[in-house]
């Protein structure tokens, strides 16, 4: 290779290298938050029945779509900075705080002293799940190991979309509730000599895509469970690129306390993709 060439490659791959370690670092901050997922200390599922949750003040219960909370005197729960424990207690000296419907995989945050308390509903189910920034787990992080980057796995696909959103149902780390998503489309690439297919679904960005996924190396050196992909906005020919080093661990792969989704059946792909987020130091010792 001529020696100009060689620089030149050198340093593109530099770059690459440069901007993974600048955008895992910034990924790596967001999910050390005090009150990340790496803070849940219970995962409380409500019912009919009125209960005292353990690390979250009041008796909780839900009805008809809507959840209840008596606070007795002396216990404080905000929300967005105002005291929810305020003005006439009931026959029983408890105050009665009523929340509106909350739509699935949404959510409101409350809290209770240095506790943020997540109100929240997945599969049709309404959960509470206190955030402690002194949980053991989010103080004990070390970090998520993961593949050395490699533009080898920075690929370029096609989007088509559906000529109708498809509603996809998906299993959950939790077993017994499921997940409905929204599929407008699908991605197209090549990988390894292999034409491969991955249902998407609507990202978080405007016009972005994700993807959840597993491959060969899943349950070996990744997470086995799912891996996440978020995929920038189609450009006007449908393409798009998918850099499989970004692909990253859900909730689920640190704690039992969450109700992440699992790929659909046909996003388990039998290729290795040895890019992205491995299995995390919390879960070697268990796969």
């Amino acid at each position: 290779m001529p020696t100009s060439t060689r620089t030149e490659s050198d340093s593109s791959t530099a770059a690459f290298t440069a901007e993974w370690e600048q955008w895992h670092a910034a990924h790596e901050r967001r999910r050390a938050d005090p009150h990340g997922f790496l803070a849940v200390t219970h995962l409380h599922w409500l019912g009919a029945e009125p209960s005292r949750l353990e690390g979250v003040p009041g008796i909780w219960s839900v009805k008809d779509d809507a959840v209840t909370v008596v606070l007795e005197a002396g216990e404080s729960l905000l929300r967005a900075g105002k005291e929810l424990n305020s003005g006439a207690p009931n026959a029983e000296g408890g105050i009665a705080v009523v929340f509106d419907p909350i739509a699935e995989r949404e959510g409101i945050n409350l809290t209770a002293g240095p506790a943020v308390v997540e109100l929240a509903k997945r599969g049709g189910e309404y959960i509470v799940r206190p955030r402690h920034p002194e949980n053991p787990l989010l103080n004990e992080y070390r970090g998520t190991p993961a593949y050395a980057p490699d533009a080898r796995f920075a690929v370029e696909g096609t989007y088509v979309q559906f000529e109708e959103p498809r509603p996809t149902t998906v299993g959950a780390a939790v077993e017994g509730i499921v997940h409905v998503y929204e599929a407008p489309g699908e991605i197209r690439f090549e990988l390894d000599g292999q034409d491969l297919t991955l249902t998407a679904f609507n990202g978080h960005g405007p016009g972005t895509l994700s993807v959840l996924f597993t491959d060969a190396t899943s349950g070996k050196t990744t997470y086995g469970a799912n891996r996440s992909l978020t995929v920038g906005a189609p450009d006007a020919d449908g393409r798009v690129i998918l850099d499989f080093n970004r692909a990253v661990n859900l909730p689920c792969a640190y704690t039992d306390l969450a109700t992440c989704p699992l790929p659909p059946s046909e996003n388990r792909l039998e290729v290795a993709i040895e890019a992205g987020e491995q299995i995390p130091h919390e879960r070697q010792a268990g796969q």
